[in-house]
């Protein structure tokens, strides 16, 4: 056998082992790049929101001290009266509300209440 030829086979023998494991190394790059990406956007994502989450858990927890406080009739208190003082918007509010578990009351006049003192079966008064 020829030793160009040997040589020239050898030669290809390794170039295409050689492009596989480039190829390999790259796919797993890409990879690994993704994944970086992808943790760093909800590391990023948590640290953003991170003190909306706490101001919305005090805002509940005064929210809950207002519909439990026995001193109002049958629980129930205004939307206007509940955004005012955990200082957010009707929006905001009543999610942090649904967040509790309360509701509205069936009649339009805005008031709220919690599940457990005004369940859906028992007609508002």
């Amino acid at each position: 056998m020829d030793t160009t030829i040997l040589a020239t086979e050898i030669a290809g023998k390794v170039i295409a082992d050689t492009s596989f494991w480039v190829a390999l190394v790259g796919f797993a790059g890409v990879i690994l790049g993704a994944c970086i990406t992808v943790a760093g956007n909800l590391l990023l994502h948590w640290f953003q929101d991170r003190p909306r989450q706490e101001l919305d858990k005090v805002r509940k927890k005064l929210l809950e001290q207002m519909l439990r406080d026995t001193r109002f009739k049958e629980y129930w208190r205004k939307i206007a009266t509940l955004s005012r003082v955990v200082g957010a918007d009707e929006e905001t509010t009543k999610r942090l509300l649904i967040e509790l578990g309360a509701r509205s009351s069936e009649k339009d006049d805005g008031l709220w209440g919690l599940l457990e003192y005004h369940p859906l079966d028992k007609l508002d008064q």
